[in-house]
């Protein structure tokens, strides 16, 4: 059998934790800073696990990921 691929926007977005969880940086910070509340930019500072179901569909992208 042929090696599967990577999609390449995967593995530069995701990061796969020790546990198998998924972790992404926060949605919503790439552009409109000012129309957004200081709450919301001081709540979305650093990175995030994805929920489990959008973690199954990260995974399917990276099959080589541990």
């Amino acid at each position: 059998m042929p090696k599967m691929k990577t999609k390449s926007s995967a593995k530069k977005r995701f990061k796969i934790t020790a546990s198998g969880r998924v972790k992404a940086s926060q949605a919503g910070k790439q552009h409109g800073m000012i129309k957004r509340s200081n709450k919301f930019l001081r709540n979305a500072r650093g990175t995030t696990l994805l929920c489990a179901a959008d973690s199954k569909i990260v995974k399917k992208y990276m099959p080589y990921a541990r």
